[in-house]
């Protein structure tokens, strides 16, 4: 590895030659403010808040652009440095909507952070705000064009890392506007709501559609039964929002919010993630006796599901025909459990709270409605929980751990991994094996299939059976993987695809921001509520072998076939 040697701000720094005057000025902990830098994706220098100074340059560069070279000498923070990034950013926040109180990002904002570390106090330029307004036109994200600064996080996001290319730039210059082609809604575009553009917008521009007041109302209606699940990921990020590391496991505290907030039952989304397995499983089975469409591609990611059906309609034959988690608890909110409660399902109001902005898009969807309602009525991210919590005055970190409520929020190991990438193949794995052999399987963890790599393949015995299995998160791996598929160049049985990079971890509506160093901790924080589990297999939970006996009869059967399945549908957006 070659070497360069530069000064900056008086401070001797080696560094690996083609790295940038950024990198270099990190690794000996100076801090040049940056907004449109997004570290390994998207690199541009268009903001101009990260201007230096190099001895010899007739201009100021950008860091973020800039290579560190042999001998280069930098300046940080001389006065025209200063000067340069004051006015650039003042430049900025002259075509911005700072209406700052009123702001979902407000305080958790790299346009403010870097307006108070610059000292700016006042703006002298006159304010032309977008001529574009809102888009609200989905279920799940808003597009406020009044607070974009143009940076192009989100073009980078959504091309690089998801390959979808919902949202470009628009038009030139002065008029540039960052959105779909043709300047249609993004309802009428091929996003495909993961929420992934949210989590690097540094602004408010994107944003998910809040649901915080339909819940509080609901909660203050004493004619409504409101009840609530939390999927897996949330209980190793929701902590972050009241000022803890990333991955901490907050349980307790977590149901503990809930049940001060006022829900009549607090549940588990783990549960269905359970059921899911014992479902999914199943099938996974039947079509490897019998014969039927292969590999089987699982279906718990709504952003995937939007993906294939727009991109790759032509594999939904692979898609198991489960219902996520989520959906499968809303359809079993307003039949068993209000059946065994004596409640009227007119009366539930059934909430999620998810990492994940696209849950809300399917929530929404017609197909989701088995129980003769809609089976999940409002669906919260991590980060609107979290406000909902601030809201209501609760310490959230002084809150006395609590227990989930009975019967739904019983649960395995198995479907807490769910939340992490590779983990509803693991669950699936612990449970087919077992079913297979009728044998206990005395080494449940199948490490193979962890960790942040985009795709990873294995081949696992089970039994006289060598299952092939490919996992992959984000949804370029996922394009990579259906292109492998199409040409017959894939001989996978079963394939897991999660949405976000990282999976449920890394969701669109997990706390901002969500680097990967973050979703490694979340991880880590899953596996170890995993292992501190007393069950670790799904078809060992007592509640879900409870639910077949008194009410599905047995996976795949009649009633389990119509309130846990589904079929999803090609979507002609070209």
């Amino acid at each position: 590895m070659e070497l360069v040697t530069l000064k900056i701000d008086n401070q001797e720094v080696q560094i690996e030659k083609g790295k940038t005057i950024l990198d270099a000025a990190n690794q000996i902990g100076i801090k040049i403010p940056t907004l449109c830098y997004l570290k390994d994706l998207n690199a541009i220098g268009a903001c101009r808040v990260c201007l230096v100074e190099v001895e010899g340059a007739r201009t100021l560069n950008a860091s973020c652009v800039t290579p560190a070279s042999e001998g280069m000498v930098v300046h940080t923070n001389t006065p025209r440095v200063q000067r340069a990034r004051r006015l650039n950013l003042e430049l900025l926040l002259g075509d911005h909507n700072y209406n700052c109180p009123a702001c979902v990002r407000n305080l958790n904002c790299e346009l403010q952070d870097a307006a108070q570390s610059l000292g700016i106090r006042e703006i002298r330029f006159e304010r032309h705000p977008s001529k574009h307004g809102q888009d609200t036109s989905t279920p799940a994200l808003v597009r406020d064009p009044e607070k974009c600064i143009l940076c192009r996080r989100c073009v980078s996001v959504c091309d690089k890392i998801q390959t979808v290319e919902a949202i470009v730039p628009l038009e030139r210059g002065m008029k540039t506007v960052i959105g779909p082609a043709f300047h249609d809604s993004m309802a009428d575009s091929v996003c495909i709501q993961c929420g992934q553009c949210v989590l690097v917008c540094p602004t408010g521009a994107l944003h998910e559609k809040e649901n915080i007041d339909e819940v509080w109302e609901a909660l203050g209606d004493p004619d409504k039964h409101v009840i609530v699940q939390t999927a897996p990921a949330i209980r190793v990020a929701i902590s972050e929002e009241f000022g803890s590391e990333p991955g901490k496991v907050s349980t307790g505290k977590l149901v503990a919010a809930l049940k001060r907030l006022g829900f009549d039952k607090v549940f588990d989304t783990d549960f269905t993630a359970d059921l899911t397995i014992m479902e999914e499983g199943t099938e996974f089975l039947t079509r490897l006796k019998e014969g039927g469409t292969l590999p089987l591609l699982t279906s718990c990611s709504p952003g995937w599901i939007n993906f294939i059906e727009t991109f790759y309609p032509e594999l939904l034959d692979n898609l198991s025909t489960c219902k996520s988690p989520q959906q499968m608890f809303g359809a079993l909110a307003k039949t068993y459990y209000a059946e065994k409660a004596g409640i009227d399902p007119a009366d539930i109001v059934s909430v999620s709270i998810m990492p994940c902005v696209a849950k809300k898009f399917e929530a929404q969807r017609p197909e989701m409605r088995d129980s003769g309602y809609q089976d999940v009525d409002y669906v919260l991210t991590t980060r609107e929980l979290a406000r909902l919590i601030k809201r209501s005055g609760i310490s959230f970190d002084q809150l006395a751990d609590e227990e989930y409520d009975d019967p739904l929020g019983i649960s395995t190991g198995a479907g807490l991994i769910f939340g992490a990438s590779g983990g509803v193949m693991e669950a699936a794995l612990r449970t087919v094996y077992e079913i297979v052999t009728g044998e206990t399987l005395e080494n449940i963890d199948f490490t193979a299939v962890r960790g942040l790599i985009g795709v990873k393949e294995a081949s696992v015995p089970v039994g006289d059976l060598e299952v092939k299995i490919a996992v992959a998160n984000g949804l370029s791996n996922a394009r990579f993987l259906m292109e492998k598929i199409k040409k017959g160049e894939a001989d996978y049985h079963f394939v897991e695809i999660m949405g976000c990079p990282g999976g449920c971890i890394g969701g669109g509506g997990q706390p901002i921001p969500t680097t990967m160093e973050i979703r490694e901790k979340r991880i880590a924080g899953i596996y170890e509520g995993d292992s501190a589990m007393s069950i670790r297999k799904s078809h060992e939970n007592p509640a879900v072998q409870t639910l077949y006996q008194e009410f599905l009869g047995k996976p795949l059967g009649e009633k389990s076939h119509h309130l846990l399945h589904t079929h999803y549908t090609p979507q002609n957006k070209f």
